[in-house]
């Protein structure tokens, strides 16, 4: 599987939970991250899912500015979307396969801090 954003192979990771392993996609070359449905929401909570999300951030933002991707498992445009309880991430979805966070996204999605209720807040104050 090749990266949507850019381009380089994807390399599989499995991480051990009590539950089980599961096996995320890694971009080799911008360390974007694909979970397949599912995934994402199983490793939020799990301590050891913190060193899959490797890539550097500032890669991940300006690779975030590409938002017209495919689907890596099935070629169909991917959705837009933007985290209901963090409404600043932005990551893309396919509704029969997974998703895609770019690089630092995934540890951003884990962590919701103060300085994410206070954005969020100014967020939503500026579209009134």
């Amino acid at each position: 599987m090749d990266c949507p954003k850019c381009g380089a192979a994807m390399e599989e990771h499995t991480l051990s939970t009590l539950q089980g392993g599961v096996t995320v996609d890694r971009c080799s070359g911008c360390f974007g991250i694909w979970f397949d449905i599912g995934e994402a929401e199983a490793l939020k909570d799990k301590w050891m899912s913190d060193y899959v999300d490797s890539g550097d951030p500032n890669v991940g933002k300006a690779h975030n500015k590409i938002r017209d991707i495919d689907c890596p498992r099935c070629g169909k445009p991917m959705a837009e979307l933007n985290d209901p309880v963090q409404t600043h991430l932005q990551y893309e979805a396919c509704s029969e396969h997974g998703m895609y966070f770019d690089a630092g996204e995934f540890t951003d999605y884990k962590y919701e801090t103060l300085m994410d209720i206070f954005r969020d807040f100014i967020f939503a104050v500026r579209k009134q």
